[in-house]
């Protein structure tokens, strides 16, 4: 069942590549059928198979020998692996149809921020409507739980947006983080924001501050915020609660 699962992770992940290209060029993601950027030929069914096809033709398309970005085969691989631990931690459940919906959006999400650093409100507020949606279906997880999470989430990182732009005269967050974390309020409520933002703070200094201090100060743009929250609430999803306890243990001893 475990090979099942990542063989259907691999394929959703091709299929978020397809979102990941087209959202943010204003695509649609139906139609036509994927075909190569370069020369605009279809591609072949034995050519879009995920992982494989791109060992198979060395990152190459077949028709025009253009270099086929990395991007293919790493959201495929973190999409398939994405999928097989919600599976060991949720088995086939309602939960785990929920979060392998949501796990989908923050990669889609993450992948488009870190090329465009832009946050399509098609993938924040769509998805913060259906996670609400969604609530009603979830056990131990109910639909006051996500509206909690959406509003004071969003309330709180609106906030501190806010009090920055107010302090300094210049946005500090653009309002598609914002929107970001409502959608994760959504589907992990207000301690799995919480968790996200404390987490997605601290990833993103880490990798932020090198980077602004190689590129200069002019850059601190260059890093967008959505990639460090999406980890912050995969974090949540399979430690979060393990992580709670053991900070609480820790601020008690």
């Amino acid at each position: 069942m475990g090979i099942i699962i990542l063989i259907f992770g691999a394929i959703v992940g091709s299929f978020l590549n397809v979102c990941i290209y087209r959202l943010p060029r204003d695509k649609s993601i139906i139609v036509p059928n994927s075909y190569c950027p370069d020369c605009k030929k279809p591609i072949k069914f034995y050519d879009n198979i995920p992982i494989l096809s791109y060992i198979i033709l060395r990152g190459r398309c077949r028709h025009c020998n253009a270099k086929i970005s990395i991007r293919y085969p790493i959201v495929e691989f973190i999409t398939a692996l994405l999928f097989l631990f919600l599976f060991k931690t949720n088995g086939l459940s309602i939960e785990f149809f929920v979060m392998i919906f949501f796990v989908s959006l923050l990669v889609v999400i993450s992948f488009i921020d870190l090329e465009f650093q832009i946050i399509p409100d098609v993938l924040s507020i769509g998805g913060l409507i259906i996670g609400l949606i969604l609530s009603f279906f979830r056990q131990n997880f109910g639909f006051f739980d996500a509206l909690f999470g959406v509003v004071l989430g969003g309330g709180v990182l609106f906030a501190i947006a806010f009090g920055y732009q107010l302090i300094r005269k210049i946005e500090g967050m653009g309002g598609g983080d914002i929107k970001l974390i409502g959608m994760i309020g959504a589907y992990c409520g207000i301690k799995g924001v919480i968790f996200t933002i404390i987490t997605g703070s601290l990833f993103g200094t880490i990798v932020g501050i090198p980077a602004m201090l190689i590129k200069g100060k002019d850059s601190k743009y260059a890093i967008p915020f959505g990639p460090f929250l999406s980890l912050g609430a995969v974090m949540y999803i399979f430690y979060g609660k393990i992580l709670v306890v053991a900070f609480l243990n820790i601020l008690r001893s």
